[in-house]
C-alpha cells in the first residue's frame, strides 16, 4: 500500500521509521518530510497546512492511508477535508481535535465528567484576568488557550509575574490569537508523566509511558521548548497509577468526547502529574507527543499500519498492543539559543554513524539538505535515540551516541534521564 504521513519534525520521522518496518507498505511519502525521513519516504514540498494541495497529491498518487502527525492540520480539520474527498486518513476529526485545541474546552471537559485535573478559571479578558490574580495564591499557571509549540505555559511565582504573563499572553499576543482566551490554572506539584494512546472512538490501547523534559536547560531551568528529551518507559508510572488512570482518565475521556457528540478516533495523548493527591491531567494533546514518539515507537512490536487501521475501522479492542521489555532515551541536540533565536544553516558531520547500528536512532527534528550536505533548520535538531535493558544503560548509550554527531552551536541538555537515578 501507499502512505502518506503530513508533517516533518522528529514525531514524524520515528513514525516514519514505524510505517517503513510495516511489510504491507510498498511506498512511503511524506509532506514536507525533512531530511532524514528521505532516508525512508519520498518527501514532496507541500505544507502541512495545504488540505487542498494534499487532497490533490493523495488522489493523484492513489495514497491509501494518510497519517496526520500534527496537531496545526488536525485542529484545523484536515481529516474531515480528506474524509469529504473519500479518502482514508488517520487521526481525529476537527471536532475531536478541539482536546488540543483548546485548553479551555478541554478544562470545561474534565470538570463537566469528573476527570481529575487542577482547579481553574478561564478568563477573555486581561483586566479580569488580572483582577482573578490580586487574590490568588501562588505559584499559579497561565496557558494560552490555543495551539502554541508547546511555549503557551506560563509558571510564575509572584503576583508580578503573573500580570506580566498575562500581558506577554493577551495583550502583546506572543503566541498570537491563540492567546485570546486564557485559562489560570492552579500550580500543581510532582512527578510529570507522558501516556500516548490509540482510540477508535469506543476503545482505548496504552502505549508505554514515557517521561518528557520541557525546559531548556539543566535542573528543568530556563523556558519551556517543545522538549529537551524524553525516556520510556517511567519508572513512576507504576501499577497503581495505571490502574487508577484507567479506571477515572482514560476510558473516562474517551466516553465524555463520544457523550459531546465527538467521536474521537486517532492519538491522545496524556500529560499526567502525580501529585500527592492522586494522578491529575495537565493536558491532552491529539497525536503523537514529540519527543515521546521517538522513545515509545521504537519499542512497539505490532506493525503500526494495523493498528492505524483498526483505529479507523473500530476495531481496536481485536489489538493486541504489545511493547518490547527495555527502555530507550531520547537526548535532543538543538541550536545554541533555543527556543529564543537561533541560527540556522550548520553543516551536519557524523550522521552516517547511525547507519546499521541497531538500538541506535537519529531523528531529525530541524533538517534541510543542501548541495552542501544536511544543515540545521530549526532550534531542535536532531533527536538522538538509543535503547537499552535498562533505562540507565539506554541513557548511557544515547549520551554516548550523541558524540557521534557535530555541528556549530550544538545545544542539549546533559541531564535527560537523571531521575532514572533517584527511581
Amino acid at each position: 500500500m501507499k502512505v502518506l504521513i503530513v508533517g516533518g519534525g522528529g514525531r514524524e520521522h520515528a513514525i516514519a521509521y514505524a510505517c517503513s518496518k510495516s511489510p504491507r507498505v510498498d511506498k512511503l511519502y511524506c509532506a514536507p518530510g525533512n531530511a532524514g525521513i528521505a532516508e525512508y519516504a519520498t518527501c514532496v514540498p507541500i505544507g502541512a497546512m495545504e488540505f487542498n494541495k494534499l487532497v490533490t497529491f493523495a488522489k493523484e498518487e492513489q495514497i491509501d492511508l494518510t497519517v496526520v502527525g500534527m496537531d496545526d492540520p488536525l485542529v484545523g480539520g484536515i481529516v474531515d477535508v480528506f474524509e469529504a474527498e473519500g479518502l482514508r486518513v488517520f487521526g481525529p476529526r476537527k471536532n475531536a481535535a478541539i482536546l488540543e485545541g483548546s485548553k479551555a474546552f478541554s478544562k470545561d471537559l474534565m470538570k463537566k465528567y469528573n476527570i481529575p485535573t487542577a482547579g481553574y478559571e478561564t478568563f477573555d479578558s486581561a483586566e479580569e484576568a488580572m483582577k482573578y490574580l490580586e487574590t490568588s495564591d501562588y505559584p499559579i499557571v497561565l496557558k494560552a488557550d490555543g495551539l502554541a509549540l508547546g511555549k503557551g505555559v506560563l509558571i510564575c511565582n509572584t503576583k508580578e509575574e503573573a500580570m506580566d504573563g498575562v500581558k506577554t499572553i493577551m495583550l502583546d499576543k506572543q503566541f498570537g490569537d491563540s492567546g485570546n482566551r486564557i485559562v489560570i490554572e492552579e500550580f500543581m506539584t510532582g512527578r510529570e508523566i507522558s501516556v500516548l494512546s490509540y482510540v477508535d472512538g469506543n476503545t482505548i490501547k496504552i502505549m508505554s509511558s514515557a517521561q518528557d523534559h520541557k525546559r531548556a536547560k539543566d535542573g528543568d531551568q530556563g523556558l519551556n521548548t517543545g522538549g529537551m528529551g524524553t525516556f520510556s518507559p517511567s519508572p513512576f508510572y507504576t501499577s497503581e497509577v495505571d490502574e487508577f488512570c484507567k479506571k477515572y482518565i482514560y476510558q473516562a475521556t474517551v466516553d465524555a468526547m463520544k457523550a459531546e457528540g465527538r467521536e474521537f478516533k486517532g492519538i491522545i495523548f496524556f500529560g499526567l502529574m502525580l501529585t500527592p493527591n492522586g494522578p491529575k491531567v495537565l493536558e491532552y494533546n491529539a497525536r503523537f507527543g514529540d519527543p515521546e514518539a521517538q522513545v515509545v515507537l521504537p519499542r512497539m512490536k505490532n506493525d503500526i499500519i494495523d493498528v492505524f487501521e483498526a483505529c479507523i475501522d473500530g476495531n481496536l479492542d481485536k489489538i493486541d498492543l504489545q511493547f518490547e521489555d527495555n527502555a530507550c532515551v531520547c537526548v535532543i541536540l538543538a541550536s545554541d539559543g533555543y527556543p529564543v533565536a537561533y541560527e540556522k544553516g550548520k553543516l551536519i558531520k557524523g550522521l552516517d554513524n547511525f547507519k546499521n547500528r541497531d538500538g541506535y536512532y537519529c531523528f531529525h527534528a530541524g533538517t534541510s539538505l543542501t548541495d552542501e550536505g544536511i544543515v540545521t533548520n530549526g532550534g531542535r535538531v536532531l533527536g538522538i535515540t538509543a535503547k537499552g535493558n535498562t533505562l540507565k544503560e539506554a541513557r548511557t548509550n544515547a549520551y554516548e551516541a550523541t558524540k557521534w554527531v557535530d555541528f556549530d552551536n550544538k545545544y542539549m541538555r546533559n541531564d535527560i534521564g537523571k531521575a532514572i537515578d533517584e527511581a
